[in-house]
């Protein structure tokens, strides 16, 4: 999956969140909704756990056709050969840009500033990401980002533009005219009670994008 292709739904696990044996059956059922891109987001520090889930996943994304993004760890990424995602405090993306190769999926959180989305892409990120953008359980406390920002950064940027923090199927549909190619989604996908109902609102989520 080449980095100009990357569009639709980002399914963002949560290691609090499906902590209690549901991780793989409900990102199967992201990914069988159509999530293209699968994050991994575990920051414990149980590394062999942390592998075996990680594998798991990795060969779930291989089965239906997305790409694993590992969260904060270039060297799990590296050793798995999938994609990685670096917040601003994640270390330096063009060590991991030389570490994984010209292939790789390198996302970069940017927050609300344009700047952070420059720096990025002059250090050879394959998306860059924004938010959040409405009240979120993962980010409370990052600063807010705007529509009229996510535009801004449309008109600047050739890259991916990845939006986070409070994404609904409510208020996604503006974020994707304005000009996001992919919806980060945590609460609003994972928060279910069933991994069908996981699948259903992934399926809701990616077909957002059939209409924009």
């Amino acid at each position: 999956m080449r980095a100009a292709t990357l569009r639709g739904l980002y399914a963002i696990t949560d290691s609090k969140l499906l902590s209690d044996g549901r991780l793989l059956p409900y990102a199967e059922a992201a990914l069988k909704g159509g999530a293209r891109l699968l994050q991994y987001r575990d920051k414990s520090s149980d590394d062999r756990r942390r592998l075996r889930e990680a594998e798991a996943l990795r060969e779930l994304c291989a089965r239906h056709g997305a790409q694993l993004i590992i969260n904060d760890d270039a060297e799990l990424a590296a050793r798995l050969g999938v994609g990685l995602h670096l917040g601003q405090d994640d270390g330096s993306l063009a060590v991991a840009r030389a570490l994984l190769g010209r292939q790789a999926i390198i996302g970069a959180t940017c927050h609300a500033r344009l700047d952070l989305a420059e720096q990025a892409v002059r250090e050879g990120a394959s998306y860059i990401a924004f938010g959040r953008f409405f009240d979120s359980h993962t980010k409370p406390g990052a600063p807010a980002a705007t529509p009229e920002m996510l535009e801004q950064a449309r008109q600047r940027f050739s890259l991916p533009i990845t939006v986070i923090g409070g994404v609904t199927l409510d208020n996604a549909p503006d974020l994707i005219a304005r000009g996001a190619s992919l919806i980060a989604v945590v609460h609003a996908l994972f928060a279910a009670d069933s991994s069908s109902e996981v699948e259903r609102r992934a399926r809701a989520f990616s077909e957002l994008f059939a209409h924009n």
